[in-house]
């Protein structure tokens, strides 16, 4: 999702006000891909398609909507996938209508998946994240708790989405243990578990006008190309990514320290 207060939104919106549930309906799910659509700005080439959404709710997965009245102003999509012995669901995107941003309506749809997942069974969904994003990676990492401890160069190819800044695709894994004592410290609105910064890497503010223009792209791909070094240095030496700071300013900083909770798949 994109960053910042989005300009134009509709005023007094409240999450709570509006309605998340599971879909079934080839509707709702046309409704899905039409929203993906305008979220991203993708070719339709690019669009996950409707076959996907209704493959995902039959086999597993997970179609959610959030709905204003009738009108579908948020989902989320994950299917099942399978890792080190045990099942997960993997989130693949959660969107949400510019003018419903900034409410905490995406927060509330990932507690929705929580739910969900833990109703049938599930410890554990993960999901991506492009590590420029700084108001992405504070909502991962702070406001729902996930961890990362992987990381994918370019895993989709370059894409048609204004927002990827015609850069490789890179991406954080991040690791949502739905009930670790980290993440029911965070709902529950505790502080996590304090732990010790082994190393901070910084993501500067001005990396969405960077993107943004082909004059100052060369900058956005060298603090890309510099994080992706010191992030996957970080993970071979065992850390991981614990904490995100952001400042006043708008800057990102990851804070990386060891994790070591017995019940957590290791990473491959």
């Amino acid at each position: 999702m994109a960053s910042g207060k989005a300009a134009g939104a509709i005023e007094g919106v409240k999450a709570e006000s509006i309605v998340i549930r599971k879909c079934h309906e080839l509707d709702d799910m046309r409704s899905c891909v039409a929203l993906q659509k305008e979220v991203w700005n993708f070719t339709d080439i690019e669009l996950v398609p409707l076959r996907l959404f209704v493959v995902a709710e039959k086999v597993g997965g997970q179609v959610i909507g959030a709905f204003d009245g009738t009108q579908m102003v948020g989902f989320g999509l994950a299917v099942p996938g399978y890792r080190g012995g045990h099942s997960y669901l993997h989130s693949h995107m959660v969107g949400v209508r510019k003018d419903y941003r900034d409410c905490g309506l995406g927060r509330r749809i990932k507690f929705f998946q929580r739910e969900d997942a833990i109703a049938r069974g599930f410890e554990l969904i993960e999901w991506t994240f492009d590590p420029l994003e700084i108001k992405n990676a504070y909502l991962n990492i702070e406001r729902l708790g996930a961890i990362a401890r992987r990381y994918t160069i370019n895993q989709y190819g370059i894409t048609s989405s204004p927002l990827q800044g015609g850069l490789p695709t890179d991406r954080l894994v991040a690791e949502w243990w739905l009930r670790s004592k980290r993440v029911q410290a965070v709902i529950s609105g505790r502080n996590k578990s304090r732990f010790e910064i082994r190393q901070s890497i910084a993501v500067p503010a001005q990396i969405y006008e960077w993107k943004a223009s082909p004059d100052t792209r060369a900058q956005a791909k060298q603090v890309q190309e510099r994080n992706r070094e010191l992030l996957l240095s970080a993970f071979r030496n065992q850390l991981s990514v614990l904490g995100y700071e952001r400042d006043q300013q708008g800057n990102g900083k990851f804070l990386l320290g060891t994790w070591d909770e017995p019940w957590m798949y290791a990473a491959p």
